[in-house]
């Protein structure tokens, strides 16, 4: 169980801490999201396919509006640099949005690929966060597990791919939509203390 301490915050953090964490029923009502996407991903019907292909779609909007955001607060070339993939990500989004079924056959191509850059950032965060995280080795674990899994996807052909993303897809969804809940309740209860 993490524990806060609280009692170490100045007045003006404390203040900004307890005004973000009012809002830990966000994290509640997207985790109920996620799970009820994932219901719909796991059916392994056309309305599968359209989900993944809208749920696609969402992530490259909210990364190009991150992408923003952090244009907004570099200068120089940095700015224009986040402001371009800004702008590359929410047009893949929107294309994504309006074509679900050519996204998710796309993405299903290179899945592979995808699966591969995700098991290289879980082991690199593993090592990197060792010193911080006792659980590391569970995030270096998934990473050698989900390279050897890119490796497999890699040498199956379309149709195995596309029940292979159906299920990762799935599984995903409802592993963020637990998450997120368990931290929606962990955020109420710092929120609660603070108060």
């Amino acid at each position: 169980m993490a524990t806060y301490p609280v009692d170490e915050l100045s007045a003006d953090t404390r203040d900004t801490v307890e005004g973000l964490t009012g809002f830990w029923w966000l994290w509640l009502v997207t985790g109920v999201l996620w799970i009820i996407a994932a219901l719909a991903v796991l059916q392994f019907d056309k309305a599968s396919i359209s989900t993944v292909g809208v749920i696609i779609g969402l992530m490259f909007l909210f990364a190009g509006t991150q992408q923003f955001a952090a244009g907004a607060l570099s200068d120089g070339a940095a700015r224009w640099l986040a402001i371009g993939f800004g702008a590359l990500l929410v047009v893949a989004g929107i294309v994504a949005l309006f074509n679900p079924k050519n996204t998710f056959a796309g993405m299903a191509d290179i899945l592979g690929f995808l699966f591969l850059c995700v098991a290289a950032t879980w082991i690199v965060e593993a090592l990197v966060t060792r010193d911080e995280n006792d659980l590391w080795w569970l995030g270096l674990i998934s990473g050698i597990l989900m390279a050897i899994m890119a490796f497999w996807t890699s040498g199956q052909f379309f149709i195995q791919k596309a029940y292979i993303l159906l299920v990762f897809a799935g599984i995903w969804a409802l592993m963020k939509g637990v998450t997120d809940i368990v931290r929606a309740f962990q955020v109420r209860r710092l929120h609660h203390e603070l108060g």
